[in-house]
């Protein structure tokens, strides 16, 4: 099998270790990346600290065109791109599919927020002091950047480190989860196809184990991780100087309230409690129901669960495959079995085969087991009654996470409560929490995490302002 070098300022490269990439669902090998050394590493380091003023002046037209390329690029490799997503994540092709669309995007996104880029005025007269006075503020980078992108999302979480970077003029240092580098890496590739300079960018897919010192490296000031909730808080303590933003986990809860269409309601909260096998940060875990409805709700959400397409993520029609490894799979299932155990009751799945695990659903779930206090990160969801908004908005509050939420209602008042009570980043309205759209702030609060994705919200992250002061003005 082809080795897949890495991209050490700008150019493809080769180190003397590598990691194999192996597809979860049969094990089979679908890439080897090629690691690289320690010296390569700090070659890579110094190249975005020497760049780093070039990169900063760069016009905006070049960093805009440069985004746009990766877009347009992704579009006429959609298929190869969505198939070595499937082959290294293992999710079904229809999400891997999805997931180009979205970093074409993302890409186009972070390009028109760049030619967008610039500078406000301010006239300071308001005070007699300051007669003939305006500042003139910008926003500059604040250093080059090191990203750490997860396995879930292979290219576009690595595309929302990437894209923000380059349009504010950073350079950046990109670490893909070790399970799934090659989408990184095709990134590099496409951004070597650029005018960046050399330097602008690294995708270095080192292990775990040297994390470490790319966290702890001075040259490298923003820290921009998306991962699990342990790691994440150990960078932030890590480095407390630096300007970390974290996009860690979550525990999404749905809210089903009498008002809703509850057709619509368990279709969507069965899909994405399931979709991406449940390893995504706002998948539905779980689902508050008014207990006027549950019993209507119930086995529509039963059938929604167990009518998903399970199975080889190959067919075009399988809509829930196997988790990134058999490991998670195994966790998952102690999980549920631990609540099983408890008193919790199966109404759907509860099963493992291999690296996937049945669509799952749980009832009279004890307040303290795992898959309802902690991050499933895998196609299990707990259903539980409320009685009424105050109780459903409470349960969600009661939680250490507060990413996102969703509430099926079509109550304005109920709406626009939810958006001023919950404890979390966002609130989707009659939908699932696990819709985002790339180019909306987005992250959350408690252990979801600090700091803002989507592009323009990165952008403002990974920069700070910086005021001139003109005097002597007629104004």
């Amino acid at each position: 099998m082809n080795v897949t070098p890495f991209w050490l300022a700008g150019r493809a490269a080769t180190g003397d270790g590598e990691l194999a990439v192996s597809h979860p669902f049969d094990g089979r090998g679908v890439g080897v990346a090629s690691v690289p050394t320690p010296a390569q590493v700090e070659e890579a380091l110094a190249a975005a600290h020497a760049v780093r003023k070039e990169a900063a002046a760069l016009p905006l037209h070049v960093r805009a065109d440069a985004l746009l390329h990766v877009s347009r690029r992704l579009a006429e490799r959609h298929d190869e791109v969505a198939r070595l997503i499937t082959g290294e994540n293992g999710k079904p092709l229809l999400w891997a599919r999805t997931e180009v669309n979205r970093a074409i995007a993302t890409f186009r996104f972070a390009a028109e927020e760049t030619r967008r880029w610039s500078g406000s005025v301010q006239r300071l007269d308001t005070e007699a002091a300051a007669n003939g006075r305006m500042a003139y503020v910008t926003r500059v980078p604040r250093g080059p950047v090191l990203g750490i992108s997860p396995f879930n999302f292979p290219l576009n979480l690595t595309a929302h480190k990437i894209a923000p970077a380059i349009a504010v003029g950073a350079p950046i240092v990109v670490k893909p989860a070790p399970a799934t580098p090659l989408s990184a890496l095709l990134l590099g590739e496409l951004l070597a196809e650029t005018d960046l300079p050399p330097g602008m960018f690294s995708v270095l897919p080192v292990p775990n184990d040297r994390a470490g010192a790319l966290v702890d490296d001075p040259r490298l000031p923003i820290v921009s991780f998306t991962g699990s909730v342990p790691v994440g808080w150990a960078i932030n303590d890590q480095v407390p100087r630096k300007h970390v933003t974290l996009e860690l986990g979550g525990n999404g809860a749905a809210v089903v309230l009498p008002d809703s269409d509850l057709d619509w309601a368990a279709a969507r909260i069965g899909l994405f409690a399931n979709y991406q096998a449940g390893q995504s940060c706002i998948a539905v875990q779980r689902v508050y129901v008014d207990r006027s409805v549950l019993d209507a709700f119930t086995p529509k959400l039963v059938e929604a669960v167990n009518g998903l397409v399970t199975g080889d993520p190959w067919d075009d029609k399988t809509q829930v495959g196997p988790l990134v490894s058999r490991d998670a799979a195994e966790r998952v299932e102690s999980w549920v079995d631990e609540a099983v155990s408890a008193g919790a009751r199966v109404l759907a799945g509860g099963t493992r085969d291999g690296a996937a695990y049945a669509p799952t659903i749980l009832t009279d779930v004890p307040h303290d087991a795992r898959v309802l206090r902690e991050e499933v990160f895998g196609p299990v969801l707990v259903l539980q009654p409320v009685d009424g908004v105050d109780d459903a908005f409470a349960r969600v509050n009661d939680s250490a996470f507060g990413l996102q939420a969703g509430i099926f209602t079509r109550d304005l008042d109920v709406a626009f409560r939810a958006h001023r009570e919950l404890e979390v980043g966002g609130v989707v309205i009659g939908d699932v929490p696990s819709y985002r759209a790339d180019q909306m702030p987005y992250g959350g609060v408690k252990d979801s995490g600090v700091g803002r994705e989507g592009l323009r919200s990165a952008m403002d992250d990974y920069t700070e302002e910086k005021v001139m002061v003109l005097t002597g003005l007629t104004l």
